[in-house]
């Protein structure tokens, strides 16, 4: 399994409206296309100056997905979350390759 980390500064004064769009649209776009098996919505502990920050943690099944994911749907889904909030955020992506996962 490959974790895709969105993590997400933004202005404290969008962040409300931003979190409803995340929960209500861009979240459930972003599942919808089939190349994720979940997500978490996270906010990280600790203020950044000058903006709230959030991870949102996409787990795919494989690179494959996540490979499809980033070729097929991402360009477009970035440019919505850019239209939509430009000049309010700061975003960086990182993926994780999942070695081992323990569940008590």
């Amino acid at each position: 399994m490959v974790l895709y980390n969105v993590t997400v500064s933004i202005d404290p004064e969008a962040a409300i409206e931003w979190l409803d769009w995340m929960r209500s649209k861009h979240i459930p776009d972003v599942l919808q296309t089939g190349c994720f098996l979940e997500c978490k919505l996270s906010r990280v502990n600790g203020e950044e100056e000058g903006g709230q920050t959030y991870a949102v943690l996409y787990l795919a099944k494989d690179q494959l997905a996540l490979d499809r994911y980033q070729q097929d749907f991402a360009p477009a889904l970035q440019q919505e979350h850019l239209s939509r909030y430009q000049g309010r955020f700061a975003a960086f992506r990182t993926t994780l390759d999942v070695i081992e996962a323990f569940v008590p």
